[in-house]
């Protein structure tokens, strides 16, 4: 049984901007075998969130970008790019999306004696949620696995299957052993998430430090490890992200924003085009 389209079925959130999903085997027969029964990449809505008491399947996640908080086993995680978790049958979790930066992710479903193996051996038992060290190589296992399901050929079932496999390895080898790299991590999503909600309130990096207790520099350091972009370009991108939003309101004109935001005119139009690509003329234009 395979569809990429058609109504979800009851356990896949309905919660979300935009997807790719297939689904080969949603009632797959038990055993040991490794059954990949459905996956996915999601775009969450801003008002995402999801909690569940109970899971049919074996369900791993993969985040992939924008940021969020899941519970699972009585803890609570940051999400950000990078973090990978699992959950299953009697596993309740909650897993909810920063509105002001929607998350982003891969899911999987599978059943089988041998997944629960391979995810215990990546140690991803289900309850679990830690850092993928090598984040590009995941996302190209998941992005090949998503190809094969919606492709829907003869022998998907059994292809999805040793990709699956493949990227349960490629996990159990980005485990990060060094305790200092995964606290560095934690400490780097608090960071991030302390700029996604206050970015109103900093206009440099230094700000933001001090607002979480750290030197200037070793923010830096947080961020060129585990990021894409230095703490302050990312104060920039959330600044100019509610710089568009006021804009594209049509209640407030550019000088208005930029005062609002605490910059003048042609310094707000400079960043603004360095953050979007075009200066809020332009954006006005095309919204127009």
């Amino acid at each position: 049984m395979n569809r990429t389209a058609a109504e979800p079925p009851s356990f896949v959130s309905r919660q979300v901007t935009e997807a790719r999903r297939f689904y080969l085997n949603l009632n797959p027969p038990p055993g040991p075998k490794l059954t990949v029964v459905c996956g996915g990449w999601e775009a969450c809505a801003p008002d995402f969130r999801v909690e569940r008491t109970d899971f049919p399947f074996f369900c791993l996640e993969f985040v992939t970008g924008g940021t969020g908080t899941l519970t699972l086993a009585g803890k609570q995680w940051p999400l950000a790019r990078g973090a990978v978790f699992s959950y299953g049958p009697g596993r309740a979790h909650r897993i909810e999306s920063n509105p002001a930066d929607p998350l982003r992710k891969y899911f999987l479903d599978f059943t089988g004696r041998e997944g629960i193996g391979l995810l215990r051996a990546a140690s991803l038992a289900p309850g679990a949620c830690r850092l993928a060290g090598n984040p590009e190589e995941v996302e190209q296992a998941f992005e090949s696995l998503l190809e094969t399901g919606r492709r829907a050929g003869p022998q998907a079932a059994r292809i999805a299957a040793l990709q699956a496999e493949v990227l349960l390895l490629t996990l159990g080898e980005s485990v990060v052993t060094d305790s200092s790299h995964e606290q560095s991590f934690q400490t780097y999503l608090k960071c991030r998430a302390c700029i996604e909600e206050r970015f109103l309130e900093f206009t440099t990096a230094a700000q933001v430090a001090a607002a979480c207790h750290l030197s200037p520099a070793y923010l830096s350091r947080l961020f060129a490890r585990h990021g894409h972009e230095s703490p302050y370009h990312a104060l920039l991108r959330c600044r100019m992200r509610h710089a568009a939003a006021l804009l594209d309101a049509g209640q407030m004109i550019v000088r208005e924003v930029a005062e609002a935001l605490g910059l003048d005119p042609f310094h707000f139009s400079r960043v603004f085009k360095r953050v979007h690509g075009v200066s809020p003329a332009e954006f006005l234009k095309r919204r127009a």
